[in-house]
């Protein structure tokens, strides 16, 4: 096994070398945020969709434009509006009136990198179109299913302080999510550089250092990364104390908690971890890596009940409950 762990240890080294190269690349243009720029690249290394969430001003379209051209990728921004039409994203049949034909017109959804911006401005119906994309990385346009680009990644941001004019996502759609990310506010030194660099510099663009079949590539070897047993099981204890807290002595939990987090869940917390290990240039996973990710795994997946909002408690305080007792191996 030791041998075997070296082996992955090498792999993993050689493979990711550049992540840094991208993180760096992204930098020039993004003050801090290191967090959100991590968990998009944890996103390609996994095939995980990412929400962001946060106040408007904060570069979360920039930043996913920069890590676009960091890879060499595909990108599109779509913004989502209360008239927005499923055919607006997905694409459409044409009629040509000379060949008496129709003839397929994709839409902006085909491209390896896809920023929803505003994805709670868009109907149902809008919702809905982007799911099949989102979960099955295909789209049926007229009679036909068009594959979508490898690797294809949606990420998408939503504003938490306005309601008018939006819609609140369906819990099935945003368990799909593999991350939630509450992106917040620079810190004074961050904000000056950005005042400066805003007001006074030029424009940073960043340079491409990898192309989407590295990333690909890179998806595989983040597959190999090692994961014992153990923290398998810590990985299923965290999941099923969101369903029944009450084994794991968070009783009080149980009248908090409506509904826990789904088996998709389990995955994600699993991938995430391994990811996370792979950024770290490590081949195997220690608890820590599964602490990192596990708040923006799990946060849209606890669903409060009516008695946890008039107490005025937050799905991050029970999950912080949940990793505070359940043992770690």
């Amino acid at each position: 096994m030791e041998q075997g762990i070296s082996a992955i240890n090498d792999e993993v080294r050689q493979h990711s070398a550049f992540i840094d190269d991208v993180i760096r690349e992204v930098s020039r243009v993004i003050v801090g945020q290191r967090l959100m720029v991590e968990r998009m690249l944890m996103g390609m290394l996994t095939g995980g969709h990412i929400l962001l969430e946060g106040v408007p001003g904060l570069a979360k379209t920039l930043t996913v434009n920069s890590l676009a051209q960091t890879i060499d990728a595909d990108f599109h921004r779509i913004q989502f509006t209360p008239d927005l039409l499923p055919a607006d994203i997905l694409g459409t049949m044409i009629y040509n009136a000379k060949t008496a034909e129709f003839s397929v017109k994709k839409g902006p959804i085909f491209a390896h990198l896809i920023l929803a911006d505003e994805i709670n401005r868009a109907p149902a119906k809008v919702q809905s179109a982007l799911l099949e994309a989102m979960q099955e990385r295909q789209v049926t346009i007229g009679p036909d299913t068009y594959q979508l680009p490898d690797p294809f990644i949606c990420m998408a941001t939503q504003n938490p302080i306005e309601q008018e004019g939006t819609y609140q996502l369906p819990e099935a759609q945003v368990d799909r999510f593999m991350f939630k990310v509450k992106v917040g506010y620079p810190t004074r030194d961050e904000e000056l550089e950005i005042m400066n660099r805003q007001t006074e510099g030029q424009k940073q663009v960043p340079t491409a250092v990898v192309d989407p079949t590295r990333i690909t590539a890179a998806r595989d070897v983040v597959r190999k990364v090692y994961i014992d047993e153990k923290l398998k099981q810590y990985i299923v204890n965290l999941v099923f104390a969101t369903r029944d807290p009450q084994s794991f002595g968070l009783g009080r939990l149980s009248d908090l908690i409506g509904f826990g987090a789904s088996p998709r869940a389990s995955i994600a917390l699993n991938m995430a971890a391994r990811a996370h290990a792979f950024m770290q240039h490590r081949g195997y996973v220690i608890p820590e890596d599964i602490k990192a990710v596990g708040m923006d795994v799990l946060r849209h997946r606890v669903l409060l009940t009516y008695e946890a909002e008039a107490e005025e408690l937050t799905s991050e305080q029970l999950v912080q409950q949940i990793f505070d007792a359940v043992d770690i191996p």
